[in-house]
């Protein structure tokens, strides 16, 4: 665990943070702060969701992209994720998620946009992502790029993918109704199982029907939370701006360090902008163009971190039930309860205002936030392994590991659990991130310009 921590720590801080917030500021600049034209977007991502078309032959259609995107972005880091970010950086952790997701929406434009413009036909549809955007364009250095961020994609399924979420998924299952997690992994790996043999149709089909209805139940769970507890809100926006900037001196707490550190990694891990992965789905689909499948990227961040994230960081903050003084001490001695952090914590915050359906209502919620994640985590890295072998012959194998990962992960601490993840999405992000800046010539005129009035 020690050693998880500092070597997360060296990737992330300072030149990940940095670099995530460069990327993201630079193409929002450069776009005239294009995230925030809603009505633009909107109207290009939900708004034509009725016109959309029944995809390629093998391919994704647009709904089932999103879903299968969304399936990865909208997991475990929804719920468990956020917990662990505020019990680790602070209330201040959120603030920083806001901004790394408000600049993230353009990154994610950009990474979508390409994946869509160089992805390649194949005899089982389109396929593509960062590692095809990077080998297509960017001579021998774009054939590194891909071949690192390959190898960083392959173990992050298995660890952020397939480690996490079944160990998020076997807590939240053990603390509401005491199963076995070793007996919730095995379950979990067979049903897993069923659906990744059956190839990215099945896989689509499945996020498509069980995405929009966890995400309605647990935003319409935390939505009444907060409007119980809306007097509360007032205080925990407070401590979030201060957490966010007073240093650790004037606190004798947690410090903007912290704050900055876990705010962006957490952010990152939820809604994916920057790492590239989401990018593999989007490529799948039939009908995208670079332009459209942008915009979508955009919306994934906004759904991802700021509504479900934000729900969940919220209804902690003002539940009461996470106490700064006592998560420092936890932190200083170097031994964290597993009701302290994570799904335990969140599930906590809920039964605040539901009672013993909060509890139940995270323990139904995150499993299948934890599932769907599942599922799009290892396309991903199937994806990555089949392009750093030229061919699909070890595909059936990939998915054999991946399925024993999501057993051994119900048996690990959590804490080691979230640092690997971390420490494989930074690796996975440097490639990616690189390739973004040096492309902005190929995504910026994607981008739709503000129309202009014409003269009098």
């Amino acid at each position: 665990m020690y050693y998880l921590c500092k070597l997360s720590d060296v990737l992330w801080n300072p030149v990940l943070l940095i670099l995530f917030l460069a990327v993201g500021g630079y193409y929002t600049l450069r776009s005239g702060f294009f995230q925030l034209r809603f009505p633009t977007w909107l109207r290009g991502t939900v708004g034509s969701l009725g016109r959309a078309g029944a995809g390629g032959k093998g391919g994704l259609t647009q709904l089932q992209t999103l879903c299968t995107a969304l399936a990865s972005t909208i997991g475990t880091g929804s719920i468990a994720g956020v917990a662990t970010a505020i019990f680790f950086g602070g209330p201040g952790a959120v603030l920083w998620m806001w901004l790394s997701a408000l600049l993230g929406m353009m990154t994610g434009f950009a990474e979508k946009a390409l994946a869509v413009r160089y992805r390649q036909r194949t005899a089982q549809g389109f396929q593509g992502g960062p590692m095809v955007y990077m080998s297509q364009t960017l001579c021998k250095l774009g054939k590194i790029l891909a071949v690192l961020f390959s190898l960083a994609c392959v173990c992050a399924s298995l660890a952020g993918g397939a480690l996490v979420q079944s160990n998020s998924m076997a807590a939240s299952l053990a603390a509401a109704f005491g199963l076995p997690p070793l007996g919730v992994g095995l379950a979990t790996a067979a049903v897993t199982g069923w659906v990744i043999f059956g190839g990215v149709g099945r896989v689509g089909r499945l996020s498509e029907k069980l995405v929009p209805a966890m995400a309605g139940l647990f935003l319409a769970g935390g939505g009444l939370c907060l409007f119980v507890l809306r007097a509360r809100l007032p205080a925990a926006l407070a401590a979030v701006w201060r957490g966010a900037f007073q240093p650790r001196a004037a606190l004798g707490g947690y410090g903007v360090g912290a704050a900055l550190r876990y705010g962006v990694a957490r952010g990152v891990f939820t809604n994916e902008a920057g790492l590239g992965s989401s990018a593999i789905a989007h490529a799948a689909n039939g009908d995208a163009t670079p332009q459209g499948e942008g915009m979508w990227g955009i919306f994934e961040v906004f759904a991802s971190t700021l509504l479900v994230c934000t729900v969940t960081a919220l209804v902690i903050l003002t539940s009461g039930v996470y106490d700064p003084q006592t998560a420092l001490a936890a932190i200083a001695g170097g031994s964290v309860p597993a009701d302290l952090l994570g799904a335990p914590l969140s599930a906590r915050a809920f039964g605040v205002v539901l009672g013993p359906l909060g509890p139940v209502l995270v323990a139904v919620c995150l499993p299948l936030f934890a599932f769907t994640s599942l599922l799009g985590w290892s396309y991903y890295g199937e994806r990555a392994l089949g392009f750093l072998l030229g061919s699909e012959r070890r595909a059936g194998t990939f998915r054999r590991i991946f399925l024993l990962c999501v057993v051994l992960g119900t048996t690990w601490d959590v804490g080691a659990v979230w640092q690997l993840a971390d420490l494989f999405n930074g690796l996975m992000a440097l490639p990616n991130l690189t390739a973004l800046l040096l492309l902005s010539p190929q995504v910026l005129p994607l981008i739709p310009k503000r129309r202009r009035t014409a003269d009098p």
